[in-house]
């Protein structure tokens, strides 16, 4: 009786961490985009990229689905979201084209972040309803991370247009229903 009341207990533990694991996982996944980005490994961050938005979509769900939402999640998803979303895509880009542009590619990355931040920032504190305001850091990442694909074809200046508008997007106050 005593050690299936153990094993109860460990499995519910474990069960109200999933979501915070996957966020966790999501952070890493940035983290490693981040440091493949320096290294020149550019591909190899776009991918981790889009896999960290699919540890993203899941830990929501996994939260949602558990009935596990908490404060401490909502702020741990925002702190992985602005590494794997915000840093490792302005740095994607940075790497795989706007350095050539001196300061201005440098004060349009660190804008991009900058605006990511505080797209974060504004939804940990408003009423969690059926939209969105402004663009979702996780989707104006997955767009800058694919604008990586298409440096071969593009005019250099476009990916500092590109890199502007997704920042004001994110920053903007429009709607968007969640999904």
């Amino acid at each position: 009786m005593f050690l299936s009341e153990v094993v109860d207990h460990t499995i519910k533990k474990l069960k109200s961490q999933v979501a915070n694991v996957l966020s966790l996982i999501n952070l890493g996944l940035g983290g490693f985009a981040i440091i493949a980005g320096i290294n020149g490994q550019l591909h190899l961050s776009l991918l981790l990229i889009f896999v960290a938005a699919l540890t993203d979509r899941f830990d929501g769900m996994a939260a949602r689905k558990l009935h596990i939402e908490s404060d401490l999640g909502k702020q741990l998803d925002s702190m992985s979201d602005i590494i794997s979303f915000g840093v490792a895509p302005a740095l994607l880009l940075y790497q795989g084209i706007l350095n050539l542009f001196g300061f201005p590619g440098i004060f349009f990355t660190v804008f991009y972040i900058g605006c990511g931040a505080f797209r974060l920032a504004r939804f940990n504190i408003t009423e969690n309803n059926c939209y969105f305001t402004g663009l979702p850091i996780t989707a104006a990442g997955c767009l800058l991370t694919l604008s990586f694909l298409a440096v071969p074809y593009l005019p250099p200046s476009s990916f500092l247009f590109i890199t502007l508008i997704l920042s004001f997007l994110m920053i903007s106050t429009f709607t968007l229903k969640k999904i």
